[in-house]
Order: structure tokens, then C-alpha cells, then sequence
């Protein structure tokens, strides 16, 4: 039924919490599981003023490193569960084209929803909604207490 799972994680709470749940669903079905993080350059993203572009590669380098370690730390959970996983590093694309791009390899996407409503959504949007909408296979989305 399910043979691969796509877990797009962040490092958010509501991550965390579909991180956990869907490794459990994992280990119940036998389901090999692959963690996916987007980085977006901040650079590309007009964050960072051209002035401060030595600063920026830095930042850069830093947000790397530290996607990284939340790629690592989520496939030593799924080793401490007995769960196949690998985790997956896309820079440079929408959250939502990676995510979409990534589920035509899998048979379920797991993800977490902050939730948000109002103001917050608008101005932040949702992921979650994002790729869901575009979606080619089933999803199962976590949804974490409401971030106002």
C-alpha cells in the first residue's frame, strides 16, 4: 500500500509532531521514509541587502548547515525506530514545487500545518495547503496547535 513516504519537515513544531506521527506509520507498515528540506538562498529571495553579501554567504552557509543537522537528526529517529530513511537537501526552489516535485516518488506525503488563520495566513500562506492543492498522491496532514 504504502511502500515510500515523503516527509517535508522544517524544523517547526508541526513538523516535529508529523515527523513522529508519520514515523510511527512508517514502522507499522514497513514503509521506507525520505525527509525533505527546501533552502531557500536569501540572497535570491531579496532578504539580504547587496551591501551585506559577505555577511549573506555566511548566512547562507549557516542555514545549510543547519538544514543539515535537522536532516540528520530526523533520520536518526527513524533509525532509533527501526524506519529506512535518508533525508534530502533541495536549495534554490518553492517549498511547494519542491514538494510537489518530490511526491511522484513516493505513494504518501506526510506533513505538518501550522494552522494559521487570518492575517498570518494571508501574509505567510501555507505549505502544506500549497502542495496539497497541487497534489498526485495521498496526503496525511498534521496539524499542530493554532499559530496565530
Amino acid at each position: 500500500m504504502y511502500r515510500k513516504i515523503l516527509m517535508p519537515t522544517d524544523g517547526s513544531p508541526s513538523a516535529d509532531l508529523a515527523v513522529k506521527q508519520g514515523l510511527e506509520f512508517a514502522k507499522l507498515t514497513g514503509a521506507e521514509v525520505t525527509f525533505l528540506h527546501t533552502l531557500e538562498n536569501p540572497l535570491a529571495a531579496g532578504y539580504v541587502a547587496a551591501a551585506n553579501m559577505a555577511y549573506s554567504a555566511e548566512l547562507y552557509q549557516d542555514l545549510r548547515d543547519s538544514a543539515n543537522k535537522l536532516l540528520e537528526h530526523a533520520v536518526g529517529l527513524a533509525r532509533e525506530q527501526g524506519v529506512t530513511a535518508k533525508g534530502v537537501l533541495v536549495e534554490d526552489i518553492d517549498p511547494v514545487q519542491a514538494i510537489h516535485e518530490a511526491e511522484k516518488d513516493h505513494d504518501l506525503v506526510v506533513m505538518g500545518t501550522h494552522g494559521r488563520r487570518g492575517f498570518n495566513r494571508w501574509m505567510f500562506g501555507s505549505v502544506a495547503e500549497g502542495a496539497l492543492r497541487r497534489s498526485t498522491v495521498p496526503y496525511l496532514v498534521v496539524r499542530s496547535e493554532l499559530d496565530e
